[in-house]
């Protein structure tokens, strides 16, 4: 939702890596920052309209982003494809810092304006070959920020560790970091920053991003 110069970064990028994406604005002239080579949906209309999303395709929706210049839009907009379409994979971006803490306790990742690039909002989106947040200068070790399934909730940090053989460095909780310790569980909303190996980092992030595995008998 939003074809500024955010959304259209984010469409044109996302298409190029083989995925299809539909873009909502109210204002039909937004879509020519989209460029003729667009072969995605525009949907002209409000972004946190039910028919309007439906017309973008979001009952098959695997991810949305909230991108638009208002922030109460943004986090309307991201509530109903969460809350009433199921979409889990969600981000919103926002201008005001400030409002972080709230929309955190809400269980929707945001971005901040200060801090926000494209790379940052595909990291929230794609569960997997997301750019690392941290490479050591071998390239052998990387902390990257890895998306979990909402399943996990409720499991000590320690038994998401013993699945997927990543190291949480440490994770961000209602906007603040924090060190887990070994009674640590992972709560709705957290943002998990996880250390490994860079060539097992695929294998981490498809593991959190399942459900867990029924204990063996």
């Amino acid at each position: 939702m939003g074809c500024g110069r955010v959304g259209s970064t984010l469409a044109i990028s996302l298409e190029r890596q083989g995925h299809d994406v539909a873009v909502v604005d109210q204002e039909e002239s937004a879509f020519r920052r989209l460029g003729s080579g667009f072969e995605g949906r525009r949907v002209t209309g409000v972004g946190f309209d039910r028919d309007t999303l439906i017309d973008a395709g979001i009952q098959q929706a695997y991810a949305f982003a909230a991108v638009s210049s208002g922030d109460n839009s943004n986090i309307l907009a991201a509530r109903v494809a969460r809350e009433t379409f199921g979409v889990e994979h969600v981000v919103a971006r926002i201008y005001d810092p400030g409002r972080a803490e709230v929309y955190q306790r809400l269980g929707i990742p945001t971005v901040a304006t200060v801090k926000w690039t494209a790379d940052q909002m595909l990291r929230r989106l794609l569960p997997q070959g997301h750019v690392p947040e941290f490479t050591d200068p071998s390239g052998k070790v990387v902390l990257a920020e890895v998306p979990v399934n909402g399943a996990w909730v409720g499991r000590r940090i320690t038994d998401l560790e013993d699945a997927s053989g990543g190291r949480v460095a440490f994770l961000t909780r209602l906007g603040s970091g924090m060190l887990p310790g070994p009674d640590t569980v992972y709560q709705e909303g957290d943002l998990l920053h996880v250390a490994t190996l860079a060539d097992e980092l695929p294998q981490v992030e498809r593991v959190l991003d399942s459900a867990p595995q029924p204990a063996e008998a």
